[in-house]
């Protein structure tokens, strides 16, 4: 069937963090304006439709009436293994697959897990918040190897400081985002075999952050970390149907860990997790019939991508923009603009009434940056980034 993205779904009064969390996004300081007028684009989070049979299996859920303890089926394993061998032509077995509530929630395990208060891990910032969260939050010490920005606004990794870190004796783990959250670069399989390595040869465990793996530009390719290494014993997965097809409330993350050991530390440190029977069909219906769905999702993203490209470049000619190679999140550089990052926030947060997410929040690289979620429709997209214009109109005029 045939989706119609730019169909804007009022989701006011639906219990919407984004739409009717005002009060706790205020509270935890992400702006001091939220009423109805707030257009919010912060979160990770689609204002876009859900696909027809996996809407249909839910439906099937509620007729049946009783919402009690549930398991997954061997229907659940298969659905995974088979959209991760028909997407990425990865083969996984039943046995490898975790499954875990939410990727934060296994982040935070994870640490947990397998390593001990004082140890270091790496991440590589500009990067999502909670990433650091869960290292300080647990009493581990964040290790950073900032991703390298050219003039293009390209990232790259810094292989000799990677491994730098990687040596220090107290360094125990790694936590990869890939696609990178919020500079959108896909790393190639050199790229990511030569992380794997180093974190071999120096006994450093991998976290793989790779739920958005699915939301790729045209064009590109996108291949799991366990996929594109030699050795996988050291690597953990988190995949998710959260991203890929807008279930973030359905709390569906499942764990990819091939080794053993490492498997029954994992489930032992998290205790049992059950899945609701919304999860387990929700799922099995994305999986096995999402994929056209899926298709149509990424050329709009990739068209709404392709219009703010272009509209920053004609209306905010300071902004310094590019498409990412993956997720449906855009880094915005404001650093031509010569203003302090308190200003730019308030132009856009106060008197635009547009709310995007801070890049400081990613780490100081990001302190000059706005990240825009524009998993959205594509009139609600126009609308921010026309109030944003309106926020910096003295600046331009001054200009001409």
């Amino acid at each position: 069937m045939k989706y119609n993205f730019d169909e804007i779904i009022n989701r006011r009064k639906t219990y919407s963090l984004k739409w009717d969390g005002g009060d706790l996004i205020k509270e935890i300081g992400y702006t001091t304006r939220y009423d109805e007028e707030t257009l919010p684009l912060f979160t990770a989070d689609m204002d876009l439709p859900v696909p027809q049979p996996l809407i249909d299996a839910l439906h099937r859920t509620v007729e049946h009436r009783i919402f009690g303890y549930s398991v997954c089926p061997p229907a659940y394993f298969q659905a995974i293994q088979h959209w991760f061998k028909t997407r990425h032509d990865w083969a996984i077995s039943a046995e490898e697959i975790v499954y875990c509530p939410g990727t934060v929630y296994a982040l935070n395990i994870a640490v947990r897990a397998f390593t001990e208060q004082g140890d270091g891990i790496i991440i590589q910032r500009p990067v999502y918040p909670p990433f650091t969260a869960a290292i300080e939050g647990n009493g581990r010490k964040v290790i950073n190897n900032a991703l390298q920005c050219d003039t293009n606004g390209y990232y790259s990794i810094d292989f000799d400081d990677f491994e730098e870190k990687a040596k220090d004796g107290s360094t125990k783990m790694f936590i990869l985002c890939h696609p990178h959250n919020p500079t959108g670069r896909i790393f190639t399989k050199d790229e990511l075999q030569k992380l794997a390595d180093i974190c071999v040869e120096n006994d450093v465990l991998i976290i793989a952050d790779e739920i958005h793996g699915d939301l790729i530009r045209r064009g590109q390719t996108f291949i799991p970390i366990a996929k594109a290494v030699d050795e996988v014993s050291h690597i953990i997965t988190c995949t998710a149907i959260n991203k890929t097809f807008n279930v973030a409330g359905l709390h569906c993350t499942n764990l990819i860990i091939p080794n053993l050991r490492l498997r029954e530390k994992f489930t032992e440190t998290m205790g049992m997790q059950l899945p609701s029977p919304f999860t387990i069909a929700a799922l099995i219906a994305a999986y096995n019939e999402g994929e056209d769905w899926l298709e149509q999702l990424k050329d709009y993203i990739d068209d709404t991508m392709e219009w703010v490209k272009v509209f920053i470049e004609q209306r905010l000619p300071l902004v310094k923009v590019t498409i990412p190679e993956g997720t449906y999140v855009m880094w915005l550089d404001f650093s031509g603009y010569g203003l302090l990052p308190e200003e730019v926030h308030y132009r856009i947060y106060n008197k635009a009434n547009v709310l995007l997410e801070d890049g400081h929040l990613f780490g100081e690289e990001g302190l000059h940056y706005q990240r825009i979620c524009i998993s959205s429709p594509r009139p609600i997209i126009k609308e921010a980034l026309e109030r944003i214009v309106g926020a910096f109109e003295d600046i331009h005029t001054a200009a001409v």
